[in-house]
């Protein structure tokens, strides 16, 4: 067998039957699906027995020990060639897998990824969060397209890696956040060959609303320091530009406020400029995403909708930076992530 999907599930029965059923309209049919349920309290056992005549599937229950680790298992138990490991909440679109064995048979590859993309049916909320999360006016760009400003490190959403390299490297480690990264950086220390297959796109869900995307950016802000007490090599300059973004929009609204103080004892002539300038630069980033957003969803309210989601996924990303250099570079703490409690509410 040549390939094996691989897919821990925590509380997700319908996205599960939605991935489930674009994996039947797949055109390359040698493949197997490995369901890993990582302690669910709403399982998905039904919706995957619903599949066994359409799929060659296994389904498993385990405790709950985070995403890396249920992948772990699920690679225990596979046969393919290839393990494609795939986060629950996306859609395959029926060339995905053709795509995949396209690229293979030119020029092959002991590790590869793909990028992700909005389907018409998700949220407007959820239509901004995929924008923001891959615009390059957020950075989130230069991870998924075809022209990288750097090597290219699959994330757990599509990710696919030769099966005898997972077992050389033992697998994803036990970080809860930025593991998928932490393999990554591991394949290329391996000296093992990755690349971008820029057609093997998927959809990707992503969060449902800015609570739950904000406390998925922010703990990605904590991943980086975490990864890079691991590998000092693997921060580069532009994993740093959200904490730059956070610094200086925070600077300019505190320069604005210091101005709209002044005014109340000075001439408000003197300070207007002080009080209204610092708002200028934020107001045309504003403008940007504005409108880079509608024409690409072509839609205005996804456009407004952006503008918040790129702000959440800055900030959030840049606060966790800094509470994680804070805690971890300047009071030597060990590792740690946030939201452990409701992460996934």
């Amino acid at each position: 067998m040549k390939y094996s999907f691989i897919i821990p599930v925590f509380n997700r029965p319908e996205e599960v039957d939605e991935l489930l059923k674009s994996l039947t309209a797949q055109t390359v049919k040698d493949f197997e699906v490995i369901i890993v349920e990582d302690g669910s309290t709403r399982t998905c056992k039904s919706v995957c027995e619903g599949y066994s005549g359409a799929l060659d599937i296994q389904y498993f229950m385990k405790k709950n020990s985070g995403p890396g680790q249920s992948r772990n298992y699920g690679a225990e138990h596979s046969k393919g060639e290839y393990l494609i490991v795939l986060d629950s909440d996306v859609v395959l679109p029926e060339g995905y897998l053709a795509a995949v064995d396209a690229e293979l048979a030119k020029t092959g590859a002991d590790a590869f990824g793909g990028p992700d993309r909005a389907h018409d049916s998700f949220t407007d909320t959820q239509k901004a969060i995929s924008y923001s999360m891959t615009s390059f006016f957020t950075t989130g760009g230069i991870r998924g397209g075809k022209k990288k400003l750097d090597k290219f490190y699959p994330r757990s959403y599509n990710m696919g890696i030769r099966r005898s390299v997972y077992l050389k490297l033992g697998g994803f480690s036990k970080m809860r956040f930025g593991e998928d990264i932490d393999f990554s950086i591991r394949i290329f220390k391996a000296g093992c060959n990755c690349r971008l297959f820029p057609d093997a796109w998927v959809w990707h869900k992503r969060r449902t609303d800015f609570r739950k995307f904000y406390r998925q950016v922010f703990n990605s802000g904590i991943a980086r320091i975490n990864l890079y007490k691991k590998y000092p090599e693997s921060l580069k300059i532009v994993h740093m530009l959200p904490t730059v973004f956070t610094v200086g929009v925070t600077a300019l609204v505190l320069t604005s406020a210091v101005g709209r103080v002044l005014m109340e004892y000075d001439s408000i002539d003197k300070w207007y400029w002080l009080c209204a300038g610092p708002w200028l630069p934020i107001l045309l980033y504003c403008l940007l995403i504005l409108i880079d957003s509608s024409i690409s969803n072509r839609s205005f309210k996804v456009g407004l909708l952006s503008i918040p989601a790129s702000f959440i996924q800055l900030f959030g990303y840049g606060c966790g930076f800094i509470t994680a250099w804070w805690k971890r570079c300047v009071l030597k703490h060990d590792e740690f992530h946030a939201f452990d409690k409701n992460f996934y509410k």
